[in-house]
């Protein structure tokens, strides 16, 4: 089979338009951003405000969680004992506990427990755990779920 002049020509064009095109594709390649995924319109706002370097506040609670007083069934967040987690912007996790009585047992134990388990939190670079007396605890801080497992209603 031969190929005129004409077909030749006519190659070399489609080839030399070939050329052209992928060379403007490669430009938009670079200038655009990657595709992003479709989120759900309620997912959106709480993609915006997942930051990679946020602290979750429900990991710091589900962390505490895993702390148990040795003499009690029931993790030190359900018992009441945690009063205030501060979480700051670099990293620092501030919390305020109290125990359930001065002379407890376990006053120098469940501080750094309640630590450890804290630091394990992705992107927590520091935590203090200050132990406070006021106000007192009592009963009526511990959750409903406390209450039941200790028959305290």
């Amino acid at each position: 089979m031969q190929h005129s002049d004409k077909d030749l020509e006519q190659n070399q064009e489609l080839k030399g338009a070939s050329d052209e095109v992928r060379a403007d594709t490669d430009k938009i390649d670079q200038k655009q951003s990657p595709v992003q995924p479709w989120v759900p319109d309620d997912q959106v706002e709480e993609q915006k405000n997942t930051d990679s370097n946020d602290i979750d506040e429900n990991a710091i609670i589900d962390a505490i969680s895993t702390v148990y007083d040795p003499e009690i069934p029931v993790n030190v967040y359900e018992l009441g004992l945690i009063y205030a987690v501060n979480i700051h912007d670099d990293g620092r996790i501030d919390i305020e506990m109290t125990l359930t009585a001065p002379n407890c047992p376990s006053a120098q134990e469940l501080p750094n427990m309640v630590k450890t388990a804290v630091e394990k939190v992705p992107n927590v670079k520091t935590v203090e755990v200050e132990i406070v007396w006021d106000p007192p605890w009592d009963v009526s801080r511990m959750s409903d779920e406390a209450r039941l497992t200790l028959n305290m209603f």
